[in-house]
C-alpha cells in the first residue's frame, strides 16, 4: 500500500460533494436495489441520477432520513470508459483542491492498493455559506468495474448540521474514522453493474 497524505482540501466530482440534487427517481441502474447494509445499519434507495450517458449516481440513507437532510448515507456510482481508479480519484483532488481557498476546513488523505488496484480517498468539507452550516466527511472506495471498462465507487458520507453540530462532529470524527476506514476497506461491496 501506498499512503499519500495532504493537508490540504476536500469534495468529490465523483459524488455528493454538500449539494445533492432533488432528483428522486428511484429506478435502479447499478443492480443494487437495497437495502445495503453496513455496519449493522440498513440504508435504502433514496436518490438515483445519471448525469451523463456514461456516469450513474445512487445514494442510499436510513429509513429516518431523507437525501437533502442526511446525517448518514451510503453511495454507490459507476463511471464507464477509460478510468482507472486512481484517474477517478485524481479528478477527485482536483476537486478538492479548488475549494481550497473558500473552504477552511477541508483535508483529505489518499491510499492506493497496488495489489488489488483499489483506491481509498477520505475527506472533510464543509459549507460555511449555508443555513444552518454543512460540515460532511466522506470516505470512498474506488475499484474497477466489475464488467466492461470503468470505475466503481462505494463511499460513506456523514455530516453535520449548524454550529454546535458540525462541532460536535468534528470533535467526534477522529474517534470513529479509523475504525469506519477499516470496515470500508474490508467490506464486501454488492456487484455493481450498469444496466444496458
Amino acid at each position: 500500500m501506498i499512503r499519500i497524505r495532504s493537508t490540504a482540501v476536500a469534495v468529490a466530482a465523483f459524488a455528493t460533494a454538500i449539494a445533492i440534487t432533488p432528483a428522486f427517481a428511484q429506478s435502479d441502474t447499478l443492480g443494487v436495489p437495497g437495502p445495503v447494509s453496513f455496519m449493522g445499519e440498513d440504508y435504502n434507495l433514496s436518490w438515483t441520477s445519471q448525469p451523463s450517458d456514461a456516469y450513474f449516481k445512487q445514494a442510499y440513507t436510513p429509513a429516518d432520513q431523507t437525501p437533502e437532510t442526511f446525517t448518514d448515507m451510503i453511495l454507490i456510482e459507476a463511471v464507464v470508459g477509460d478510468l482507472t481508479p486512481m484517474a477517478a480519484a485524481a479528478t477527485q483532488i482536483q476537486s478538492i483542491e479548488a475549494r481550497k481557498p473558500k473552504d477552511p476546513v477541508v483535508n483529505y488523505e489518499i491510499i492506493e492498493n497496488k495489489a488489488s488496484g483499489e483506491v481509498m480517498l477520505d475527506f472533510v468539507i464543509s459549507d460555511l455559506s449555508a443555513d444552518p452550516i454543512v460540515v460532511e466527511w466522506n470516505a470512498y472506495r474506488y475499484m474497477p468495474l466489475a464488467e466492461g471498462d470503468g470505475v466503481a465507487l462505494f463511499g460513506i458520507s456523514r455530516r453535520g448540521y449548524g454550529e454546535d453540530g458540525a462541532r460536535t462532529f468534528l470533535g467526534g470524527l477522529g474517534e470513529v474514522r479509523g475504525e469506519v476506514i477499516k470496515e470500508l476497506a474490508a467490506y464486501s461491496t454488492p456487484a455493481i453493474s450498469v444496466a444496458p
